[in-house]
């Protein structure tokens, strides 16, 4: 078996699914494939065979392709990147995660509205494109606020604003910048947040604290983590949001508020595992990559 993986080469996830492949899988091969790489085509072009196309223009022999960055770029080029994805999957290629996956768990309003329409509890958010909008949305969820961006992860570019001075040249700014307004309730919280990892139709959990100070519980923002074992309430809870989005590789935030309220806070069709991995002692790179195998 012949895997893609798009990502670069030193990308750590990568390196470790190369690592799996090469120390756990005889017969199976991997190679890595750029983004800016992609191509595609229809008619008399030999490109229309290609699935896909490597660097050189020669065509890769995958037969399943691991997605493991979704590189920033022009509006265009993030649709044309999802457009190849959708020909390779409607070719035969196996899409972890598939298009229609990462498209939702990518844009955080369009899996909100996924995650409440499946009647998963969410915090309370409002998307607007103007300031007097994003103000009116302010006050209506008590004066305080997390503001973020509607594309990202790892908590970053979240900005929380509980003063209506701030909030006012906050959402002025991101007006001029031609931002869209994602403004959602803070969460009063215990400090921590849970990371429920599914690979395939196994889970795993871990329990996400906050530094000293911080809010945040993600990983790349210094949070500490724990194993944690899953109430049945919380199993249940991430398993519906798992399928709301769809994908063999989902990582799902539940965040325990003070209030006992348990809500998602998002899912992530990209998700990270360094430190589920190494707090839990788990090979998640062998695990997946199993799971792809037996897939096929």
């Amino acid at each position: 078996m012949h895997i893609g993986i798009l990502g670069s080469l030193d990308n750590p996830y990568v390196m470790e699914l190369q690592r799996a492949a090469s120390a756990n899988f005889p017969g199976m091969t991997t190679e890595v494939l750029r983004f800016a790489d992609l191509q595609v085509g229809i008619g008399e072009s030999a490109i229309e065979r290609a699935v896909p196309l490597k660097g050189d223009g020669s065509s890769s022999t995958c037969t399943a392709l691991i997605v493991r960055s979704m590189p920033i770029g022009s509006l265009e080029q993030v649709i044309f990147r999802m457009d190849c994805l959708q020909t390779w999957q409607s070719r035969g290629v196996a899409v972890h995660n598939p298009p229609r996956s990462l498209e939702i768990a990518i844009d955080k309003w369009l899996c909100l509205q996924r995650l409440s329409d499946a009647g998963v509890p969410v915090p309370a958010t409002v998307c607007c494109q103007t300031r007097s909008a994003a103000m009116e949305a302010f006050e209506g969820l008590g004066g305080d606020v997390l503001v973020k961006p509607l594309f990202g992860g790892e908590g970053r570019g979240i900005l929380r604003a509980s003063d209506k001075d701030l909030a006012w040249r906050m959402f002025g700014t991101l007006q001029q910048l031609g931002q869209v307004l994602y403004v959602q309730q803070f969460v009063e919280h215990f400090g921590y947040d849970i990371r429920v990892l599914f690979v395939g139709d196994e889970s795993y959990a871990i329990r996400r604290i906050a530094a000293e100070g911080e809010w945040r519980t993600n990983i790349a923002q210094g949070s500490r983590a724990e194993p944690h074992a899953l109430s049945g309430e919380q199993a249940d809870m991430a398993l519906r949001a798992r399928d709301s989005v769809g994908g063999s590789l989902l990582g799902v935030d539940l965040l325990p508020a003070r209030d006992g309220r348990l809500l998602v806070l998002e899912v992530n069709a990209v998700p990270g595992w360094r430190g589920l991995s190494q707090t839990l002692k788990v090979d998640i790179a062998k695990a997946f990559l199993n799971w792809v195998a037996g897939e096929r």
